[in-house]
């Protein structure tokens, strides 16, 4: 079920991020919840309350050096998150520790974990959905969404704390260095063959449940850990909406 949920939050929100043509920012920005989540580990509180916390300072201060300097979200997230997945790794002197937070187990994951990350994934889709046709509408011309009276600056700090929330409930399940994985490859695979909008959104977020879903079942079965096999299922699907898609050419 969290995997079901988390997927499919990850593939709605992640279809915008593909629209933005911020796919690689998505990967990258993940890597920041790393010392949240090391923080997590060292002071035994729950690792998603460090990574979302992490996460969202992160999002803040990305947003407004964005405002500031003009500078795109791929320069601002690139020249950090290096660092933070440096200091992270560094604060967390497990080994085993440390491959779960970089690779996920979705075999630690809780009842509570279950219940928060459906409600997290259903509230994140909600509040997107929400918004999505005004970030569309920014990603066009920044210029007409603000002269249709739209906050293109709000609209994306909010959609940048959504990612946030996302990004920390995928990481019991694929880990950090994984987690970016999830809103960028379903949305491609969903741009691949999808013939508007509506259609788009909907199927990236069914092949990010997809995705998720049974890459997990599969490492139940061949007995790893479920985030490689959440990416190796995701890139078949990608793969088979790239044969889709030339074959209709």
């Amino acid at each position: 079920m969290i995997g079901v949920a988390a997927g499919a939050s990850a593939g709605y929100l992640g279809s915008l991020m593909v629209l933005k043509k911020m796919a690689l920012v998505g990967d990258a920005f993940s890597h920041v919840a790393l010392p949240g989540l090391a923080l997590g580990l060292l002071f035994h509180f729950p690792i998603f309350i460090g990574a979302f916390a992490a996460l969202f300072v992160s999002a803040i201060i990305i947003w407004y050096l964005g405002r500031v300097t003009k500078l795109s979200y791929e320069s601002i997230v690139g020249a950090t998150f290096t660092l933070a997945l440096a200091i992270g790794i560094l604060m967390i002197p497990d080994r085993f520790d440390l491959l779960e937070s970089l690779f996920g187990d979705i075999t630690n994951v809780t009842l509570l974990d279950t219940v928060a990350a459906v409600i997290i994934s259903i509230v994140a889709i909600l509040l997107t959905k929400m918004i999505y046709k005004k970030l569309v509408l920014g990603m066009i011309s920044e210029d007409l969404a603000i002269s249709k009276g739209i906050s293109v600056s709000k609209t994306d700090l909010l959609y940048l704390l959504l990612v946030s929330l996302v990004v920390a409930t995928g990481i019991k399940i694929v880990g950090t260095l994984l987690v970016g994985f999830l809103v960028a490859v379903p949305a491609a695979s969903a741009k691949n063959i999808s013939s508007n909008l509506l259609k788009y959104s909907m199927m990236s977020s069914a092949f990010g449940a997809i995705s998720v879903s049974s890459g997990v079942l599969l490492s139940n079965y061949l007995n790893v850990q479920s985030g490689p096999m959440v990416v190796v299922s995701g890139i078949t699907v990608f793969a088979v909406t790239v044969a889709l898609r030339l074959k209709t050419k």
